[in-house]
Parts: C-alpha cells; structure tokens; sequence
C-alpha cells in the first residue's frame, strides 16, 4: 500500500518548526506521523508538500490514498479512512481529512469535485508548535501501545530501581543504577538507548534509538527524546526530535526542540509567568503575538538553532530555524530565524557562516550537510528575511 500525507493549512501555522520539513514528519509521541500511518496501514508514505521540501521529501506517484499529514491516527479514524471509496474525501466540518482518487491529478483542490463523506468523531490534530507537548503524553501512550503490542521487553540491569512494570527496552537498550516509575504512564527505551548511572525518569517517557540520558538527569513525564540525542539536566513535557543536545544541567520544560540543535550548559528556559497569566507566542502570519489558551508553554526552538551556557528563555520563546543565542540577559520572545546574538543585540547569521557549522556538525554523526539541506535552508533564509528588523 501507498500512501501521500498532504500539508494544509497547519503547515503556514506550524512555523517555524514547519519551515525545514513536511508537518507529517513532525515527531509526536514516540514516532513521528507519517511513521504513525505508515505502521498502522502497512503502507509506504510520501508527501505532497511546499515545492522547496519536495525535492527530500518526495512524492509517491502511485498512490491513491492521500491523507492530511497534521492529523495522528486512531483506530475509529483508520476505519473510516480505510473504508474509503475511489472519488471519496472524508471530512470533519471544512476540514479535509483523507481522500482517495485513482485520476492521478495530485492537486489538493481535486478535493472539490469528490463525494463528502462527514466524519462524526474527534482526533488529535497538529496544527501549532505547542501543541506538539500538549498532545506528547496522549500520542506517546498510543505509540508504546502500538509498539510494543505482542512483544516482550529486554531484561534492564538489576541494579536498577523499577517501580510499576509499564516499562520496554528494545534491543541494545540499557541502564544502570537509575529509577524507572512507570506508575503513571509507560516508559519506552529504544535500540541501542542508554540511561546512564544515577537517573530518575517517569512516565510517560520515551528515548528513542541510539541516544543517551547521561548521569543524574531527572526527567518528569510526558516527555520525548528522538533519536541520536543526549539529554542531562531537568526535563519536563518536552519533546526533543532528534540529533539534538541538552547534554548538561539546566532546565528544559514544555517545549520543543527541533533537530541539529545545541542547549549549552546551565540554560534554562522559564514555563509559567511571574504572574501566572495565559502566554502568547509569535505567530509568523500575523507577525504579532497569539494568545495560547496555556498557562505553562516555555521554549520552542527550531532546527539548527544553537545557544551558548547559561541562556535564559522567557516564558513562551521562539526561536527560529538556525538561530544562535549567547550572551547574558534574557532575548526577546521571538528570535528571527538566522539572528546571531542575544539580549544585547543581534545581527543577520549569514549563511556560509551557518554551512560553515553545519557541515561540521552533520560530520560529527557521520553524514553528510549535502545541497539538498543547503537549498532548503537558503529558501528558508530568503522566506523569513522579512522578520529580521537588526
């Protein structure tokens, strides 16, 4: 099976987090969710996205099944999607959900033509940054459900402290001499993950292939460590996607951290206001601030976005895509995607001067920073130059 997972309208308001890549591979839960699709339905996925991301995250010509890639799948909406007919688009209210067509026409607005079949029901759909860590803990019980169904976990070192039994190391995972609560929702260690010695974690919680939690790291529920990635510190409701560091003391709390990013020692970022009120974020359509309806929202930080130790985030931060932040004091709410410098000031952090950077780092984990990266990243330099008043 085929399948397309098609960007709407979630993709303008998912900036700046959207900017590098497709919503549909936007990790939430344990997976990210084309992944989700791909593992429900037994399907191959590909993506019908922005012309500048299509030439990495290509389209599937064959398929048939195009479903929205900001919605998380569930079992009453795989039956509704799979029960589809040729000709048919499922709908909730204005909302496109999936739809199906053998004409080969792969424009969204084919949608028009086809027979609407509503959709009573309710599901988790993705459509701004923070809803990326409010949904974390729903979408990871349903991911370690999914994972795991069937299956028995590696045995973990005694010397270990579990409390409850909700807990699943896959194979290569270890730990030594930590604390595992699984009373409040399930843990999950993937292949060839490592919690070093003296942790204590609690449910929900995943750590994801290949990455480490290093030594005396404390880390609250609700929370995601993708692949490749080394945590320490204070962790709590964060979802951090992959190839990232917070390697050291410092907190991070209801956030999101992209990949190729870099926490520096003893960074924090704040999560509730001085004076308990409703945060607002940037919001790159409007240009201006949006009301969030949360009372605890903290840092969202796009890919490759780096700061030096000791950096301080204001309650509802954003920082943009290759954005680098050092200095003392606390920067502003929103960081310009590119900005180079903190609450003293920042100037435009050219490109060949970020590729610089980047290529060293790609090398770190074996890959390679190719022209594909480099052209969507100077793409999204041109697009956001806008927001960037030095």
């Amino acid at each position: 099976m085929m399948i397309n997972l098609f960007d709407d309208s979630a993709w303008t308001s998912l900036r700046p987090l959207s900017f590098t890549r497709p919503v549909a591979d936007l990790r939430i839960g344990i997976l990210t969710i084309a992944q989700k699709w791909e593992k429900h339905l037994g399907a191959e996925s590909g993506f019908l996205t922005i012309t500048y991301l299509a030439q990495k995250f290509r389209l599937l010509s064959g398929a048939e099944l195009f479903i929205n890639g900001s919605i998380c799948p569930d079992e009453q909406l795989l039956e509704a999607i799979t029960n589809l007919k040729d000709g048919q688009c499922l709908k909730k209210d204005d909302l496109i959900i999936a739809y199906k067509t053998n004409t080969g026409d792969l424009d969204i607005h084919i949608t028009a033509k086809l027979q609407a079949i509503p959709y009573p029901g309710d599901f988790i759909r993705v459509s701004v940054p923070e809803d990326i860590f409010r949904f974390n803990d729903i979408e990871l019980r349903k991911d370690f459900t999914l994972l795991t169904k069937g299956r028995s976990s590696v045995a973990l070192s005694n010397t270990n402290t579990f409390i409850g039994d909700n807990i699943f190391a896959e194979e290569g995972a270890s730990a030594e001499c930590s604390s595992f609560n699984s009373l409040n929702g399930p843990i999950y260690l993937g292949n060839n993950a490592s919690v070093w010695e003296g942790c204590h974690i609690r449910g929900s919680f995943a750590l994801c292939h290949d990455s480490q939690i290093k030594m005396g790291a404390k880390i609250y529920g609700q929370t995601t460590i993708g692949p490749y990635s080394r945590v320490g510190g204070e962790i709590n409701n964060a979802v951090i996607w992959g190839y990232s560091s917070k390697g050291h003391e410092g907190y991070l709390g209801n956030a999101v951290m992209g990949q190729w990013c870099n926490i520096g020692a003893d960074s924090n970022n704040s999560n509730l206001k001085n004076n308990y009120a409703e945060v607002r974020l940037w919001d790159y359509e409007k240009e201006n601030f949006r009301k969030t309806g949360l009372q605890f929202c903290g840092l969202i930080m796009a890919d490759h976005a780096k700061c030096g130790i000791n950096t301080m985030f204001n309650t509802g931060t954003v920082a943009g895509v290759s954005a680098n932040i050092f200095g003392p004091g606390f920067p502003r709410n929103f960081i310009p995607d590119f900005a180079w410098g903190g609450a003293q000031g920042f100037e435009v952090y050219s490109l060949n001067k970020m590729f610089e950077t980047a290529v060293k780092v790609y090398e770190r984990r074996n890959l390679e920073f190719n022209t594909i990266e480099q052209d969507i990243l100077t793409q999204v330099f041109e697009d956001t130059k806008t927001y960037r008043h030095f």
